[in-house]
């Protein structure tokens, strides 16, 4: 099939398939006479996989390891690997956002309350201050003090 077609059912755009060829995610391919590509039905599922696992966070080299050589040659036990650890690292991002998430939640409540008649100077230290309580309370890290060191 040519590439507009591939494009077409794929979902992606002719320059990001001519993209991934050049990058060597899709197997080279062959031109006619003409000029034109002419890919085979695999790379349908082959665009399918590597466009769902960029949208899964892997980079494109990560991918390059996961693709099969051909329809039938997965490396299933270096799959699940890779899976495993994408899970991983999802998770400690995850932990990362919501500690961040409390932090912001705290700032805006601190700002928020400010006592009646305090000087900018002066909530901006005891924001600051408050702060450094929450993080202290926790393990120590805040988007204030990252290492959790102080």
């Amino acid at each position: 099939m040519r590439i507009g077609e591939l494009a077409k059912l794929s979902g992606l755009a002719a320059s990001r398939i001519r993209f991934y060829e050049a990058s060597g995610l899709i197997s080279s391919v062959e031109r006619k006479a003409n000029g034109y590509r002419d890919y085979g039905p695999e790379a349908v599922w082959i665009l399918e996989i590597i466009a769902g696992a960029q949208a899964a966070g892997f980079s494109l080299e990560e991918i390059r390891h996961l693709l099969p050589v051909g329809q039938n040659n997965w490396q299933h036990g270096e799959l699940l690997d890779s899976l495993k650890r994408k899970v991983a690292e999802i998770e400690v991002l995850q932990k990362r956002l919501e500690q961040n998430k409390v932090q912001l939640l705290v700032a805006i409540e601190s700002i928020e309350s400010k006592p009646e008649g305090m000087q900018c100077v002066e909530n901006t230290q005891r924001v600051l201050n408050r702060l450094r309580e929450e993080a202290n309370g926790g393990n120590g890290a805040s988007w204030l003090n990252p290492a959790g060191e102080g």
